[in-house]
């Protein structure tokens, strides 16, 4: 019976953890079968997660990768929320700014053009 506590819906969860506004939300994420629960693919929302298994799932421009410590039993303050997991997101490195952008405005073509090279330069 104890460890039936200790199960939440994945959706819920993510909802509890603030990793998402709301739990429709992270429901439309993990329905669209973009969560990973230790390494296994999951398309409903309605999935157990307990303590120690590790959550894989994009959030913006990152993929993060966490690994719950605690059920939690409501959406409460950010370090409230903090406290229900560890994050495990592997540290990337920063892309630099647009060296040639100096706030003037549009750039001109000539502008774009080198952008772009530099773009596909810093990218391979």
């Amino acid at each position: 019976m104890s460890d039936e506590k200790q199960k939440l819906r994945v959706d819920k969860w993510l909802w509890h953890a603030r990793f998402f506004k709301s739990r429709s939300l992270a429901a439309q994420v993990v329905s669209a079968g973009h969560v990973r629960i230790n390494s296994n693919k999951i398309s409903k929302p309605s999935h157990n997660v307990a303590s120690g298994d590790v959550l894989t799932f994009p959030q913006g421009n990152l993929v993060r990768v966490v690994r719950m410590i605690a059920p939690g039993t409501r959406r409460g303050p950010a370090p409230e929320a903090q406290a229900l997991y560890e994050d495990m997101t592997p540290v990337q490195e920063k892309r630099p700014e647009n060296p040639s952008f100096e706030g003037k405005g549009r750039p001109t073509g000539k502008d774009r053009r080198n952008l772009d090279l530099w773009r596909s330069e810093s990218l391979e």
